[in-house]
């Protein structure tokens, strides 16, 4: 199977090309252009434990690795790295369940994708005979950034340059990535929003292209965001562990729909929930929750995309965006227009909008519901969620259980209903103590030890001593000059 770029089908890399390469040489994004070579029947796998589980469905995304390369790139990946060999949990809450993505080392679900993407990458160079050093380029809303350190954090053969919006991640979130050891790792604050961070990271990418900036210096750009296929491919799997999890204790039987309900705001991680339904799984809806920048539940109802709107800063900021760089390759993949596709693309570059065929949105409202929620229904979520049901969640779980409610109620006959659930609550632990009916004192890391005391959760490990750790990386730069920071990071001594 080879990966086509979604805006020219022309240009065509292997599974092992597309991780390596990141963006397609247009600045489309590398998929496939049917499911037909990656489907299989789902119930093989309903028995299987987790490793084994990734090792079937990530060998069938990228058929460049066999089964048995793939098991030790698996085992390498996360093996003593989560809580439990089970990686993501899933637990009855309610009437519903929560699949907990928050179990690995950084406290995101990130952590289940950048665990496995610097093995990824490194055996595609070893697979192509690559020995140009990887230089990563990511932007982060806030939970990418740090488990993407953390992924390449002294990988022989990479770097790694994070950008954030400067004040626009929580504090816990910006001292995990400011305290991030490794002679390879670096972070960087851009004045602006997550989007400008993006859309920058973005022009890098063409501009390095277009002008041959990095040719004959042995440096070669690729990407940790969900626009590399290599780190998408990893999250589909946990689709088929929550509902191995159902079927396993009884909730489901194998066969039955499940619905799953998605916090996204870059659209990757609802878009391997789409991956997994094509590729056999008995996926219900796809609902997708946004926070009050719910440009994605106006698509996703009307089928015109409009970023020119305001921009909020939320107590769920690894949600607030307006450009959903993924949406792109479900478009793709709903159409298989790749003409139809530059084209929109290249309306919303220069007119910040766009609008969809009317039989494209009558298949998005066939396979997606969408909601939103704001910051204090996040908060009163919170407070319902621990009162009801002594669970605590964070704002990102919380935004996307508020919209289940919504989606349940809209929908009396719908399936067994997962919420996802992104990150700990102690990464955003002042809105969270004040979504269960108490007031925050001090900083954030006061508030985290008065949120273990107030509720006895435990504290993850990789969280606790964050405080006392050394500041490593304070640079902060405007968005116009994130081309030369990065080509005088290219150009440091390997």
């Amino acid at each position: 199977m080879q990966y086509q770029s979604t805006r020219d089908k022309n240009l065509k890399a292997s599974s092992a090309q597309a991780i390596l390469n990141g963006l397609a040489p247009d600045g489309g994004l590398y998929t496939m252009p049917s499911f037909d070579e990656v489907k299989f029947d789902y119930t093989t796998v309903l028995n299987m434990d987790t490793m084994s589980m990734s090792t079937k469905i990530l060998s069938k995304l990228l058929p460049d690795f066999s089964e048995a390369e793939m098991a030790k790139l698996v085992h390498d990946g996360y093996t003593g790295k989560f809580e439990t060999d089970h990686l993501t949990p899933t637990v009855p809450v309610g009437e519903n369940f929560i699949l907990e993505l928050f179990r690995g080392p950084t406290s995101a679900f990130k952590d289940v994708a950048l665990s496995m993407l610097p093995r990824l990458m490194t055996a595609s160079k070893e697979k192509l005979g690559v020995d140009d050093e990887i230089l990563i380029l990511t932007a982060t809303s806030g939970d990418t950034g740090k488990a993407a350190m953390e992924g390449f954090c002294d990988v022989t053969g990479t770097k790694i340059i994070v950008f954030y919006p400067h004040g626009g991640v929580s504090a816990v979130q910006q001292a995990q990535m400011a305290t991030q050891a490794g002679e390879n790792v670096c972070v960087c604050a851009v004045r602006g929003n997550f989007d400008d961070a993006q859309t920058g990271v973005k022009k890098i990418f063409s501009a390095v292209s277009k002008d041959q900036l990095l040719e004959g210096k042995g440096v070669r750009l690729s990407s940790a965001n969900s626009i590399n296929i290599g780190r998408l491919a990893p999250q589909v799997v946990y689709y088929y562990r929550a509902y191995a999890d159902l079927v396993q204790a009884g909730r489901i039987q194998p066969g039955d729909k499940v619905d799953y309900v998605v916090p996204t705001g870059n659209f990757g991680d609802i878009l391997a929930g789409y991956f997994a339904k094509e590729m056999g799984l008995p996926v219900g809806k796809l609902v997708c929750a946004s926070n009050a920048n719910n440009v994605l539940t106006d698509f996703l109802r009307t089928g015109r995309y409009d970023r020119r709107r305001p921009f909020y800063k939320t107590v769920s900021p690894s949600m607030d965006i307006l450009v959903s760089s993924n949406l792109e390759r479900l478009l793709y993949l709903l159409s298989g227009d790749d003409k139809l596709i530059a084209d929109l693309m290249k309306q919303l570059s220069e007119n910040g909008e766009y609008e969809v065929p009317a039989d494209m949105l009558e298949k998005l409202h066939e396979l997606f519901w969408a909601g939103f929620c704001g910051d204090e229904g996040a908060k009163t979520a919170i407070g319902k969620v621990w009162k009801d049901d002594h669970y605590l969640c964070d704002t990102h779980t919380a935004v996307a259980w508020d919209v289940a409610q919504q989606y349940k109620q809209a929908n009396p006959e719908h399936n067994a209903v997962v919420v996802l659930s992104t990150a700990s609550p102690y990464k955003f632990p002042a809105a969270v103590l004040e979504g269960i009916g108490e007031k925050a004192e001090g900083d954030e890391f006061d508030v985290m030890e008065q949120l273990h005391k107030v509720t006895g959760v435990p504290v993850p490990k990789n969280l606790a001593d964050l405080r006392s750790r050394a500041v490593r990386h304070r640079d902060v730069i405007d968005r116009g000059e994130m081309l030369d920071y990065v080509l005088g990071k290219a150009a440091a001594e390997k």
